[in-house]
């Protein structure tokens, strides 16, 4: 297909013709009400009125050219989306609660559809605010709509609040689950806490400079509510950047690579053999032991110290006629004992940590 000059310059000028001259430029939004504020935004995204007639014009040209090499006009997926999601009405608070009643009770699949498409500017609206983190706001606005799909599917139209003031937290959760998981190779948050210090570290360590304050990591912790050691280990995953331990370390496939020098940390053969054999040293002394015992102190060590199920303190009580107190007393001068024999007979028993079952 050839195109001369003047073919071009009319084109360019229809297109200059149609842009908006700032039209919707300096619009303020709230968050009183989400959805009364979607047109307001959305005109900030995409094209006005006067340039959806454009946007069809460029989709169905690039259609017919999908052969050409070149286009005159770039195809913009993103703009063709909002262009979309445009022809959609935004509803009525009745309308809307007409919806989702006719989906909880009767699951009107019809119903549900035009929630979500009615919505579809509001993920919009929500995903731009992530921009930032994440340079491909289609990919933010896919996880929204899934996000949007759910808060249909677990809405309570009974409860007195309106779709779109419900169906952000959905729609933020996604989104945010999906940064995470897409932030780094390897993931950065995977607990509650980690999620948490992902998103405020940084601003909550503004925050303190600007006050003054240094951002020692015990103090962030205490800010934050979390331990001294999540915001130390934190700092440490976002500061460093993946690296993979299997490249080698001067380029060449046979040279060494920096798993190579990672020491392991797992016991040696020998370590674990001389573990084996001083845990059953220790088993065999304490079996000698039980046989010293008789009467309540036998009963105490045999169903209490070393029950899979031990007996509570009062069923022993219980068992003997004796108070629960004074079987508490015997429990506590048997363990010394047990400490002493061990000491006695066991080279280096400090360095083994035995564990009993706390008192009830």
């Amino acid at each position: 297909m050839q195109v001369d000059s003047r073919q071009i310059d009319s084109i360019l000028a229809l297109i200059m013709a149609r842009v908006p001259k700032g039209k919707n430029a300096g619009t303020a939004l709230t968050e009183d009400d989400p959805q009364d504020l979607l047109l307001a935004e959305v005109g900030s995204l995409a094209e006005t009125e006067e340039t959806a007639p454009l946007a069809e014009e460029v989709a169905s040209k690039d259609h017919e050219e999908q052969g050409a090499d070149t286009a005159l006009v770039p195809y913009d997926s993103l703009q063709r989306y909002l262009a979309e999601i445009r022809r959609y009405p935004l509803l009525s608070p009745a309308e809307e609660h007409d919806l989702a009643v006719r989906y909880k009770e009767y699951g009107d699949i019809e119903a549900a559809y035009r929630l979500v498409t009615a919505n579809l500017r509001l993920v919009v609206m929500l995903a731009r605010n992530y921009q930032r983190a994440f340079r491909n706001l289609l990919d933010l606005i896919q996880e929204g709509n899934i996000g949007l799909m759910e808060a249909v599917r677990n809405f309570d139209p009974y409860r007195g609040v309106r779709f779109p003031s419900y169906a952000v937290w959905w729609i933020r959760a996604y989104i945010i689950r999906y940064l995470m998981n897409n932030w780094r190779m390897v993931k950065l948050g995977t607990t509650q806490a980690q999620r948490k210090l992902f998103f405020n570290l940084q601003r909550e360590k503004e925050r303190l400079e600007a006050e003054g304050f240094s951002p020692e990591p015990k103090l962030l912790a205490q800010h934050l509510g979390v331990k001294e050691e999540e915001v130390v280990e934190m700092e440490q995953r976002m500061a460093a950047r993946d690296l993979s331990i299997d490249v080698p370390l001067d380029g060449d496939e046979e040279s060494a690579t920096l798993l190579d020098f990672i020491a392991d940390q797992r016991a040696t053969a020998e370590e674990e053999v001389a573990a084996t054999e001083y845990h059953q040293l220790v088993s065999e002394k304490m079996a000698e032991f039980a046989r010293t015992l008789k009467g309540k102190e036998q009963v105490i060590f045999t169903e209490r110290l070393l029950a899979e199920e031990p007996l509570t303190l009062q069923e022993i009580g219980d068992q003997y006629g004796i108070s629960r107190e004074r079987v508490r007393q015997l429990e506590s001068r048997l363990k010394k004992k047990l400490k002493d024999y061990l000491v006695r007979e066991v080279k280096d028993f400090k360095d083994l940590d035995v564990g009993f079952v706390e008192e009830r």
